[in-house]
Order: structure tokens, then sequence, then C-alpha cells
């Protein structure tokens, strides 16, 4: 089985980039009492974080590394 590629990776991080933006001015809203939260923001910033080392690693050095071994 392949380990993630630096595409997969790009993309990932691309998408959960969006979730922030998306859900970062309108997280949460009350109407008449009644609370809706769309996300958990820090929820998605974990993962913008993890993918976001997950890209540097896959990139370090210039070099593309998979499974911490360079390619």
């Amino acid at each position: 089985m392949a380990g993630i590629t630096q595409a997969q990776a790009d993309a990932q991080l691309t998408q959960w980039l969006g979730a922030l933006d998306a859900i970062a001015g309108n997280q949460s809203y009350t109407i008449n009492g009644r609370s809706l939260t769309r996300a958990n923001l820090a929820d998605v910033q974990a993962q913008v974080d993890y993918w976001d080392k997950k890209t540097k690693s896959l990139t370090a050095g210039g070099r593309r590394v998979r499974l911490g071994t360079p390619v």
C-alpha cells in the first residue's frame, strides 16, 4: 500500500483551509434562543495543522519523502 502523496496532502490542506475560511466568520449563531454550531473550529484548525505538517514533511529539504525514507 502506497503512502500519502504530495498531491494528496496538498489537496487535503487546501480543503481544510477552505473549511477554516468558511466557518471562521460564521461558526455559530442563535435565533429565538436556539443555537446552531456549523463546525468545531478547533477540530478544523487541528486538521489544518496536521496537513500543513504532512505537506512539509513530504517536501523536507526539497526532497520527496515517503514513509520516512527519502525517495
